[in-house]
């Protein structure tokens, strides 16, 4: 497949090298010219109001669920262009699997995958754009290269089933990316170059406008690496716009496209290495908004799309012959989702909404010899569902949540979705949440109709969670806990067995979760600032990709030019085969530095692994030991 982008990048090096030069030259020009540098004033922020888990803006002492939010401050600071390795790091009990210093790829010997509390991976974790489904049309499952940190204002991470307001796949949770949006009139952007180890280099130009009721926001990214192991490159490109228009006081319109573009190559594990396991895979993300907003009631009416066409080789070994055919497919993923909230009296709020998604695609494979091409699925499935969720106050130190979600898939039937939480308002800034919720995944086109595992029979997958959380703050809201004790059951789980002797999905699997998670941070000043979480999982029966043990520290300091942030990450008990004892432990220590050369432009440079860890995640695919990376963001 040739590159979408090709007036601008090509995969030959004489066009990386043009393309390398080209950059620096471009940002050269943006440093020369005299541009304001903003004020940073030191703000601490009481109470965030967040939107996953009841569609509208809700202060997070009236959610019953356990909900982190992760800001743009936070998912920049360390100069990232993808946004999942900081929420591994800033949320406790999520963990997300990585290949490298660059890129995740999909198929054989991909990462990106994500579970929290153990739940997670093909397609029960759920990742939301401004509150719309994103993920493959024939898989179910997400496409973590295409979640980049310039299009985030921030990142809602809900820990624990969502499937009253989000249905299928919101099964282990949600990770819903906020997109930016400016509030003053005014033209400003960011640009940021850096190269590093393995051949790595990273770009990104973002800006934003506000012209009286017209806004927008958008952005450009490439990236490429030569891997830390020979046949491990990857490339990357990517495109964002969002549009939003006014219409009145209390009415918005607003439109928003993604086109991304990445090549990967996988080495396959080093006890049988790969060649020519490559991918080319185009994404495209499309979605249209009408939003209201009065002092009683708030609601939306959506269209969103997501789409793809992935080009895979799936390689050989170095002893075997090379592959004769390729694996190719175009999926689609398409909805229309609608809701209004309204708050009939203080301390009410009812919300009703309805979701419609279709999806699917068309699999096939291709002879490289002759172009011969047979197909492997070509099938599309429907899900209608309607929910209605109550909040209200009883009194002033209690709030009651009630609601039940009635959702049809044309294959796998109906299904009842209730979730009930109580929210204690304690004195002294604090809050106990009391949740209990179901969550399901319907089965995808894969495990339906493709492969010799296929079973068109196959039915939901299901999860009940428990869940008692607290949190409070103190000293002038300078110091923060957060404490969550859970319990999670599941069963019908789609595994794949012997039946027969030929191998065949089946509803026969189960899940049975405990654990714990906290959470805290301290500013001693407007400079300095520690948070730390920590997360203990025990499983019944272990999954790969859900470590025993998590836990992350940082502290950040800042003054007029020069800001330094260090963090260290424990792991232990990390399955990387379910059914092998064998678990991997490691210890990983990172160091970012920062100065603020001119008003405009800030130098960087961030160390990774610093203390040279020998680990996997992945089976058989060991990680980069120490990594650095440089460069410069220049901000306009």
């Amino acid at each position: 497949m040739k590159h979408p982008f090709s007036l601008l990048i090509r995969n030959d090096r004489q066009r990386q090298g043009s393309f390398s030069i080209a950059l620096p030259l471009l940002f050269f020009l943006l440093l020369t010219a005299r541009l304001p540098m903003r004020a940073q004033t030191d703000t601490i922020v009481l109470n965030k109001a967040v939107v996953t888990g009841s569609r509208m803006a809700t202060d997070q002492r009236h959610q019953p669920m356990t909900v982190s939010v992760v800001t743009r401050e936070q998912l920049t600071a360390d100069f990232r262009s993808s946004v999942l390795p900081t929420l591994c790091e800033q949320v406790p009990g999520l963990f997300v699997t990585s290949r490298g210093l660059l890129g995740y790829g999909v198929s054989t010997g991909a990462a990106g995958t994500m579970k929290v509390r153990g739940v997670g991976g093909m397609a029960q974790m759920l990742v939301l754009v401004d509150g719309l489904p994103q993920y493959a049309g024939l898989y179910g499952h997400p496409i973590p290269d295409t979640y980049q940190t310039q299009m985030a204002e921030q990142v809602e991470v809900l820990r624990g089933p969502a499937g009253l307001i989000y249905g299928s796949n919101a099964m282990g949770g949600v990770m819903n990316i906020i997109t930016r949006k400016p509030s003053t009139d005014g033209v400003d952007g960011q640009a940021q170059l850096s190269w590093g180890s393995y051949g790595t280099l990273k770009s990104e130009f973002s800006t934003r406008f506000k012209a009286g009721r017209l806004s927008g926001v958008g952005g450009v990214n490439y990236g490429r690496t030569d891997g830390h192991r020979s046949n491990s490159e990857f490339e990357e490109s990517s495109a964002f716009l969002k549009l939003g228009y006014a219409l009145s006081d209390h009415w918005n319109l607003d439109a928003m496209g993604n086109l991304n573009w990445f090549a990967a190559s996988n080495p396959g594990p080093v006890s049988a290495p790969l060649v020519d396991n490559d991918s080319r895979i185009l994404r495209g993300i499309a979605g249209v908004g009408l939003t209201n907003h009065y002092d009683r009631t708030d609601g939306a009416l959506r269209g969103y799309m997501s789409w793809g066409h992935h080009h895979i080789n799936d390689g050989h070994t170095a002893a075997a012959a090379p592959q004769t055919k390729l694996y190719l497919h175009n999926d689609l993923q398409a909805g229309v989702s609608v809701y209004q909230s309204y708050r009939f009296f203080e301390g009410n709020a009812v919300t009703l909404g309805a979701d419609w998604q279709h999806f699917g695609g068309h699999a096939w494979n291709r002879v490289i010899a002759t172009g011969l091409e047979t197909d492997l699925a070509d099938r599309t499935e429907d899900d209608l569902a309607g929910y209605l969720d109550i909040r209200q106050d009883a009194a002033d130190w209690l709030t009651l949540d009630a609601g039940a979600r009635v959702d049809h898939h044309t294959q796998a039937g109906t299904e009842f979705v209730p979730q009930g939480g109580l929210i204690f308002h304690l004195p002294a800034q604090a809050e106990l949440h009391a949740t209990v919720g179901k969550g399901f995944r319907n089965p995808t086109l894969r495990e339906l109709y493709m492969y010799p595992p296929q079973n068109a029979d196959l039915k939901p997958e299901r999860l009940w969670n428990y869940e008692l959380a607290y949190r409070q703050r103190f000293l002038h809201n300078r110091l923060k806990i957060g404490a969550n004790l859970f319990y999670l059951q599941a069963d019908n789980l789609i595994t794949t067995t012997m039946i027969n002797g030929r191998p065949r999905n089946v509803n026969t699997g189960e899940a049975q979760n405990w654990g714990f998670e906290i959470e805290t941070g301290y500013r001693f000043s407007p400079r300095l600032e520690v948070n730390a979480n920590y997360s203990f999982l025990h499983m019944k029966n272990p999954v790969e990709a859900a470590p025993e043990h998590k836990a992350f520290v940082e502290a950040r300091y800042r003054n007029n030019r020069w800001g330094w942030g260090t963090s260290l990450q424990y792991v232990a008990g990390l399955h990387t085969v379910a059914a092998a004892d064998r678990t991997e432990d490691f210890l990983l220590w990172n160091l970012t530095a920062s100065y603020q050369l001119t008003e405009p432009l800030q130098l960087f440079v961030r160390g990774e692994n610093l203390l040279a860890q020998r680990y996997e995640i992945n089976a058989g695919f060991p990680l980069p030991r120490a990594t650095v990376m440089g460069g410069f963001r220049v901000n306009f």
